[in-house]
């Protein structure tokens, strides 16, 4: 059922699965920001974004999308499921850009709260995950605003710029706490 995801849509935004002939909406936005700063992913050139998202295509425990804004009517980035593990009913949200210019206006939380409730309420899944490198404050504070609890820190576990070990914060919501958390995190 999760691969068969075609379109996610709120009166905000549109998650449509990507294609590899998204590099064209997606190269202006990976000029604007050091993904490779906090992650394994380096899309700094146009032959690593194309790399990039070759790589989330092939993934067959990722399900990949593209983040179209509908306010400003335009694409703003990229996100997807990944590590899908259907016998235990987890996965991880994650894996998530978007342009300068949508920071901080609300875009993320719409988004993540239209991608939870599909987990939760469609797929029925038990747990979503997170994994934030413990030094990106700005996006560890965006995972701790959908009410989802710190479970613990793994040390030096991914590669990033520079050859920096990074340690990544793991944060799990559980679908036990979902509803709660739609009404107090949400504004359902």
């Amino acid at each position: 059922m999760i691969e068969n995801i075609k379109l996610l849509e709120n009166d905000f935004l549109k998650l449509e699965r990507l294609q590899i002939a998204h590099y064209k909406e997606l190269w202006p936005i990976a000029q604007q920001i050091d993904l490779y700063q906090y992650s394994s992913s380096d899309v700094s050139t146009l032959e690593n974004l194309k790399a990039y998202l070759t790589s989330a295509l092939l993934d067959k425990n990722a399900v990949a999308f593209i983040i179209y804004d509908k306010r400003i009517n335009t694409y703003v980035g990229s996100t997807r499921f990944g590590n899908i593990d259907l016998k235990n009913k987890v996965l991880h949200i994650g894996w998530t850009w978007i342009s300068t210019e949508t920071q901080g206006t609300g875009l993320n939380h719409s988004m993540k709260f239209l991608m939870l409730r599909y987990v939760f309420e469609e797929l029925n899944f038990e747990k979503v995950e997170f994994r934030i490198d413990e030094r990106n404050i700005k996006s560890r504070k965006a995972i701790e605003k959908l009410g989802a609890t710190l479970e613990g820190v793994l040390r030096k576990n991914v590669t990033t710029k520079n050859n920096f070990r990074r340690s990544s914060c793991c944060y799990g919501i559980l679908k036990e706490e979902w509803s709660s958390l739609k009404e107090s995190h949400f504004n359902t």
